[in-house]
């Protein structure tokens, strides 16, 4: 059985990414070294882009209303902590992309909000992937992770494009060339 969670969990896998190249962005700007304004900018849109209007998405639109069918909790339970966590997350991009947005920019603030982001991303991904994922691999029915798919593939094409998903990878590989030099 193909299930949705697959498909996110290799989404998380990207952002996790993305948070590493933030991550050492972070420790440049506190060693005193040039980050170019517009690597910061264009790390933010893609986390604004992917990690928020693709990812969270898919999660809010589909899979979390199909999880709370199936009986798991939303107030006060597990998929009502990921909201507010989106929530936060967004805040923190929002304060991030104030602190570039002026004539100078507020590094002091970046990094802050930076660090705060990765801290609660990373925690979040944990918990969605070791712990709200399962339960919802077993209550949600084969052929309502099916549907989920098929959900999750006409979303990216509807709210991305198409062909922006791959565009979005590479941009990911030209950070880590740029700023981490792993093999990713």
């Amino acid at each position: 059985m193909e299930l949705a969670s697959k498909d996110l969990i290799h989404e998380h896998e990207a952002i996790l990414f993305a948070l590493k190249v933030l991550e050492e962005i972070c420790n440049r700007i506190e060693s005193g070294k040039e980050v170019p304004v517009q690597d910061i900018t264009d790390l933010i849109d893609f986390i604004k882009l992917f990690a928020d209007k693709c990812h969270h998405g898919k999660e809010e639109n589909f899979l979390f209303p199909a999880m709370e069918e199936a009986g798991i909790q939303k107030q006060n339970g597990p998929i009502g902590v990921m909201l507010m966590e989106h929530t936060s997350g967004r805040e923190f991009i929002k304060n991030m992309q104030t602190a570039v947005s002026g004539s100078a920019m507020n590094k002091p603030e970046f990094v802050k909000s930076a660090r705060g982001y990765i801290s609660l991303l990373r925690s979040h991904i944990e918990k969605e992937n070791n712990v709200l994922f399962p339960i919802g691999d077993v209550k949600i029915s084969p052929s309502k992770q099916k549907e989920l798919l098929e959900q999750f593939e006409k979303f990216e094409d509807e709210v991305i494009g198409k062909g922006k998903h791959e565009e979005l990878h590479k941009q990911l590989h030209e950070f880590n060339l740029k700023y981490l030099k792993t093999d990713h």
